[in-house]
């Protein structure tokens, strides 16, 4: 990746505190391809110029809460990225999810100038995806998983299994991914205490029971690491 003109880094390091809780030198340095002493030096001339860079030393720069800056403006590749990612997201099975992205591109969309829209607009109706089996929707309740996932809440589920035995049980959220258009949970059982594989489409019933758990601190990498195939893998989970 190259280089990119120090103004427009600057402006790319300000979107870039603003959309995350902490960001590192490190992280910066890799991401725009330049040292991280040439880091330290934008951050220093970002704060001279007003911006309210807050340093936690050890851990990294974060913008002050309550900070806020104009609307980004996107450009005609970013906004076409949207588009196209807003067609892919139409035809998954997860209504939670395709509700709460048309409700998000919508604002997105109101940030777009005038030609950008009407680019946008053609490229949404000259786009499209398949295979999503007459657009059947096969769950509700992704958006909800995300929530108590990102809250450290547990839910009571109802399950069916692929072999039709329904089960009640306690379970905290630990990651998400998706495959053949079917989302998967990997959440910490309390029935069986151990993590198990759930078939989002297989649940039959949410409930919140207003308790939280502790984050098990470890990272999606160290989870299949740290568990069996038996138990990381959708296709043998006994919990499908």
């Amino acid at each position: 990746m190259e280089e990119k003109p120090r103004l427009s880094r600057l402006t790319a390091i300000l979107t870039q505190l603003q959309s995350s809780r902490i960001v590192t030198a490190k992280t910066l340095a890799e991401k725009h391809n330049v040292s991280i002493r040439t880091i330290y030096r934008d951050i220093r001339t970002l704060e001279k110029s007003g911006v309210p860079v807050v340093t936690e030393e050890g851990k990294g720069y974060s913008m002050m809460e309550g900070y806020q800056l104009p609307p980004v403006m996107f450009t005609e590749d970013e906004a076409n990225a949207l588009i196209t990612a807003e067609q892919l997201v139409l035809k998954n099975k997860d209504a939670s999810f395709v509700q709460y992205y048309a409700d998000a591109i919508l604002k997105i969309k109101a940030l777009l100038k005038g030609a950008q829209k009407d680019k946008a607009n053609l490229l949404k109706d000259r786009i499209y995806f398949t295979d999503n089996y007459l657009h059947q929707r096969t769950s509700n309740y992704l958006m909800r998983i995300q929530s108590a996932l990102t809250n450290f809440q547990v839910l009571n589920i109802e399950y069916r299994s692929l072999e039709n035995k329904l089960t009640n049980r306690n379970i905290e959220p630990f990651a998400l991914y998706s495959t053949e258009e079917k989302w998967l949970l990997i959440a910490y059982c309390r029935l069986r205490k151990a993590f198990r594989v759930f078939r989002i489409d297989l649940i039959q019933k949410i409930t919140n029971t207003y308790e939280t758990f502790e984050s098990h601190n470890m990272t999606l990498e160290e989870y299949y690491k740290s568990y069996d195939k038996y138990n990381a893998s959708y296709s043998n989970s006994e919990d499908q």
